[in-house]
């Protein structure tokens, strides 16, 4: 391909994406509300349409005729760039998750994947710790006491916890050999997913995610007993609906990751579907169809886990992270090292 037609199907398929992923943050606010409904047993948002369905229509609507207040003491630079930084980090980051193989068409094999670059992996993580800034920067520039714990709260509570994710991530990389996305994936098959091979740093990812995402019971820089609404206090109208849109955005990248590392990626469990002899485009619609199944079942599990768990008190949190995490994510490294060089010398 030319490098017009490069960068041609590169938009597109950036347009694309950016459509899903509002499209979906949109939705997954309604279905968070649907499932703690249904954990509390009552009825939740049935009013806008049918079954509630254009309640986040409704809610972003609302949202924009909001007036934007900015506190007098706050940094008006900072406070206005800090949700910008939270956005362009939680959607950037979906670039380099693989969602099939490659489509073929008029001719031309277009890989589904935004960037498919060799250190994928490295790309991810480098952005999710940049976007530590936003939270803090926001908690800084508020001019409040609150916000300001909440952000100093979320930048110590991500440091921690993004050292166990490394070292989880290490043993994926070890036996990938690779930190291409789609390497990962292909090398994991249809039954050889590293959640089987290596259950400690599943686990150590998964939980490491949630604190990542500030999700409960890891939510401590919203905590609102404690902060009003921690980081994000002093922010109405769509300021804050770009905060809210990046915490339910980085939910589908931790799910996006935890599907590509440890779930096998678009593979089907147990199944190659490539030895049926079907065309292109139907293998690519069920390594979609199989590839987004997994994050929904991913994304039902942390708003179950939501309305299930009681938050952590801070210093239990931060016990957890060094005194748990760290040490488990260590003993997984040394035990895939150790099937690596049993298995493979």
């Amino acid at each position: 391909m030319t490098v017009v037609e490069i960068i041609l199907f590169t938009l597109i398929k950036i347009l694309i994406i950016l459509t899903i992923m509002l499209l979906t943050v949109s939705y997954l606010v309604y279905f968070e509300r649907r499932v703690s409904a249904w954990v509390q047993n009552r009825l939740g948002p049935n009013r806008v349409g049918w079954e509630g369905v254009l309640q986040p229509f409704a809610d972003v609507f609302k949202l924009l005729l909001k007036e934007d207040i900015v506190p007098v003491k706050a940094n008006h630079t900072i406070h206005a760039l800090a949700p910008i930084i939270a956005l362009f980090v939680a959607f950037a980051t979906y670039a380099v998750l693989p969602i099939a193989s490659s489509l073929e068409i008029f001719g031309y094999t277009i890989p589904l994947v935004v960037a498919d670059i060799n250190v994928g992996i490295l790309y991810v993580l480098a952005l999710t710790s940049v976007g530590v800034y936003a939270i803090t920067l926001a908690g800084w520039s508020s001019g409040s006491k609150y916000s300001l714990f909440g952000g100093i709260r979320s930048s110590a509570q991500m440091i921690s916890y993004e050292i166990s994710m490394g070292f989880s991530v290490a043993g994926v990389l070890l036996f990938a050999e690779s930190l291409r996305p789609l390497e990962i994936v292909q090398s994991q098959g249809s039954w050889l997913w590293n959640a089987w091979m290596q259950p400690i740093g599943f686990i150590t990812f998964v939980v490491s995610a949630f604190a990542e995402t500030n999700r409960l019971p890891f939510d401590l820089p919203e905590a609102e007993p404690e902060l009003v609404g921690g980081y994000h206090t002093e922010y109405s109208s769509m300021k804050f609906a770009a905060f809210f849109l990046a915490e339910y955005a980085n939910m589908i990248i931790a799910s996006g990751m935890i599907v590509t590392l440890y779930l096998g990626g678009f593979n089907i469990p147990f199944f190659n579907v490539e030895t049926l002899g079907l065309t292109n485009w139907a293998l690519v619609l069920i390594q979609i169809g199989s590839f987004f199944l997994k994050i929904g079942a991913v994304l039902f599990f942390f708003l179950w886990i939501r309305w299930s768990l009681p938050r952590f008190r801070y210093d239990q949190l931060m016990n957890i992270g060094w005194k748990v995490m760290f040490p488990l994510s260590l003993v997984n490294l040394i035990w895939v090292a150790l099937i690596i060089m049993i298995f493979k010398l």
